[in-house]
């Protein structure tokens, strides 16, 4: 559990994730919240700062770190134990599953994907993860009622769109790449786009092309048709999700 040095001290968060809509919106929803964020784009990034704060008494301390869990590179058990070597600072697993046992075991907690400033207080103050998110709803929202509120109530409507918009901007561009991957049959790069949808579009609150990005992590190309069958499918709802998305923005946010 986090201790802070004061009553009202807020911990400094090192947040490494190699995702760039995942990472922006987590920071901002921490920052909103009065919490300072520094950001890494991977782990070798996230090391350079570290070892630079050595030397200058100013330079990047945090208290902790928050990593996800699905990195290229430097990543997991081996990223944690670098961390270690370089800060004192409370390091915490952020994945939109649950992690390997290895990897939260050599942590110090999890956060599950997408998670609330709320959430994370209560992981600092020695609360328990919360549960792994249930199957697709097609049902389900666009956007979540709840996230798009803190959003309005943190910053004025023009960022909240600029936030969203990038969200569908880059909804678009991986979509492109998946539908490559895909027609090759290349399961680790379709399960790593996936992974970054899962992880961008849920800090967003756009739950279906979360929830869609989740199945497409777990995509196994060894399955025949079959398999082709569903990712034809995955990537039509995928496109549709963000033509949802962006019809919300424009009717609810616009320009």
């Amino acid at each position: 559990m986090f201790e802070r040095t004061s009553q009202d001290a807020l911990p400094l968060v090192l947040l490494i994730d190699d995702d760039l809509v995942s990472r922006e919106v987590t920071a901002t929803v921490l920052t909103m919240n009065g919490y300072t964020v520094h950001t890494a784009e991977d782990g070798p990034a996230a090391l350079v700062l570290l070892t630079a704060a050595e030397d200058r008494p100013q330079a990047l301390r945090p208290d902790v770190i928050l990593m996800d869990s699905q990195m290229p590179g430097l990543s997991g058990t081996q990223l944690i134990g670098e961390l270690r070597a370089r800060s004192s600072a409370h390091i915490y697993v952020v994945s939109g599953s649950n992690p390997p046992p290895e990897l939260t075991a050599a942590a110090d907690g999890f956060l599950l994907k997408p998670f609330s400033a709320d959430a994370f207080r209560k992981l600092l103050e020695g609360g328990k993860p919360e549960t792994v998110a249930t199957p697709l709803d097609p049902n389900e929202p666009v956007v979540s009622a709840e996230v798009l509120a803190q959003f309005r109530m943190l910053m004025p409507e023009t960022a909240v769109r600029q936030v969203y918009q990038a969200v569908v901007t880059d909804l678009g561009r991986r979509v492109e790449a998946l539908a490559a991957a895909i027609a090759t049959g290349d399961g680790a790069e379709v399960r790593r786009i996936g992974h970054a949808i899962k992880g961008g579009c849920g800090m967003a609150g756009a739950l279906q092309a979360a929830r869609l990005g989740a199945l497409l992590e777990s995509w196994d190309n060894q399955s025949g048709d079959n398999q082709l069958d569903n990712s034809a499918a995955l990537l039509s709802d995928l496109r549709a999700a963000a033509r949802r998305l962006q019809n919300m923005l424009d009717a609810e946010m616009p320009a």
